[in-house]
């Protein structure tokens, strides 16, 4: 550490690994554990509706499709509001709460759905959205405060990531799970698991280098310092004018929710698509559901440090490498859509390998759209991941629900042609959306005029990031 003409220049910590790093492993289990919540239904409907089981329910497509769906009727409400709750108190409560809540309310769904039907089911689910409503803003606002620049795209993806394991995982476990101790044990376990987790982070977690109880001076200060955070972090207000007439902030909501649209079209009916259509058996169901989401996890982390390397190197700026990544993300699945579209029925091989390359493209959504939140509007990071998912994530109700409506027999390759043409339709026109009116460039109302002498100045770390960016 050394100080020249009165500011602060921080070295890296000659550590490889430190209390940053500890939070990013925490909040990857965060989402691991939260998708595995999230999407283990998808396979276990599978399960409960099989009526070659003893107290199987009685449950038609369109009853699976509501159920599907209702995760999302409390998800889009505390967006917004998480974003806000996020900059006011931190990011760490409200991310302990999400996956208590969601831990708790998923130990209770097995019995909820006996004495309460298909009812008490959406019920739970409904709570479980509501509390997952704060993930998403929370996590942005905590990489906001712990990741530095330098590292941005490589960690947020590591971070990210964890989403797509989490859903590997659970459709992959989902199956045998079911097969050899029930369906109820699918929620057993994750509440379990999620509980262990809400322990550990309460010990272990921290809202900021600033209020963190184990980290060292040295990395406190690099972190800070890598994101222009020295001092006291006063509250700013929020410019929601100037936010919600941002042209780059409308085109952040449109490519969001064709990423929505597209990614909860697949997740939720995929299952439904190899067991009817495939004739897969549900263990095998699950691994093959697995993979796509697998491959999307692996992927992401060679585009997360190819991504950052790129801009080390300035061969590209930040808001061309964002695009870039992002027309992977989107163009690549919706043209491997067109192709499963015409996928001879029973053809599984083909089938899965085309699964597999549309979701395992997406991850460059990860060094895409997501980071440029962060990129625009630092200061506001989870308040305008809260906006976009809120409204994203009403797509997330429809889409389920659209693909239930399209599919009048679901064993039917032609009505799935349909659904697969559509998320591919959606994922073309958002991108081109983005690709024309997005930016990643500061913007100027991340540091409103009236509380500018609330922001502390550190002219080199400023001209670092100019570097990076």
């Amino acid at each position: 550490m050394s100080e020249e003409g009165g500011v602060i220049e921080a070295k890296k910590p000659k550590s490889l690994l430190g209390i940053r790093h500890v939070q990013c492993v925490m909040l990857f289990f965060a989402l691991v554990f939260a998708f595995a919540m999230r999407v283990n239904m998808s396979m276990a409907v599978v399960a409960m509706t099989d009526s070659t089981k003893e107290d199987y329910f009685d449950w038609n497509i369109q009853t699976q499709s509501v159920i599907l769906s209702s995760f999302f009727w409390g998800y889009v409400v505390l967006q917004i509001p998480g974003g806000e709750l996020a900059a006011r108190f931190g990011g760490m409560i409200l991310v302990t709460i999400c996956v208590g809540i969601n831990s708790a309310v998923s130990l209770l769904i097995p019995i909820g759905s006996k004495y309460g039907g298909w009812q008490l089911v959406c019920g739970c689910r409904v709570i479980q959205g509501l509390s997952q409503g704060f993930l998403f803003p929370s996590i942005h606002n905590l990489i906001g405060k712990w990741v530095p620049l330098e590292e941005k795209s490589r960690l947020g993806t590591i971070i990210y990531a964890g989403a797509q394991f989490g859903t590997a995982i659970q459709l992959m476990v989902s199956g045998y799970i079911a097969e050899y101790w029930g369906w109820p044990a699918i929620f057993y376990t994750n509440g379990a698991l999620g509980a262990i987790w809400t322990v550990a982070y309460v010990f272990l977690g921290a809202d900021s280098p600033q209020t963190s109880r184990m980290i060292s001076n040295e990395e406190r200060l690099y972190v800070q310092t890598s994101l222009g955070q020295i001092g006291e972090q006063k509250k700013l207000r929020t410019p929601w004018k100037k936010i919600w007439t941002s042209l780059p902030f409308i085109s952040l909501i449109i490519v969001h929710c064709g990423q929505n649209w597209g990614f909860w079209t697949l997740m939720t009916e995929i299952p439904s698509y190899m067991s009817q259509v495939l004739g897969v058996d549900i263990k095998a169901n699950g691994v093959m559901s697995a993979l796509p989401y697998l491959a999307m996890y692996l992927f992401s982390f060679p585009l997360g440090f190819l991504s950052d390397y790129i801009l080390k190197k300035n061969w590209m700026s930040i808001t061309a490498c964002r695009k870039l990544s992002n027309s992977l993300g989107h163009f690549g699945p919706a043209l491997a859509l067109v192709g499963l579209s015409y996928v001879p029925a029973g053809d599984v091989t083909l089938a899965v390998a085309l699964l597999t390359i549309v979701v395992g493209l997406n991850a460059g959504h990860y060094t895409g759209y997501l980071l440029v939140h962060i990129d625009m509007a630092p200061n506001f990071g989870g308040t305008l991941m809260g906006i976009t998912n809120c409204i994203a994530n009403g797509i997330s109700i429809i889409a389920p629900l659209a693909a239930g409506a399209i599919l009048n027999d679901e064993t039917d390759p032609d009505e799935w042609r349909k659904v697969f043409y559509v998320s591919s339709a959606i994922y073309i026109a958002c991108n081109l959306f983005f690709i024309f009116f997005g930016t990643s460039e500061r913007q100027e109302w991340n540091e409103p005029r009236d509380d500018t002498e609330d922001i502390p100045k550190n002219n080199e770390s400023e001209k670092k990031a100019e570097k990076i960016i």
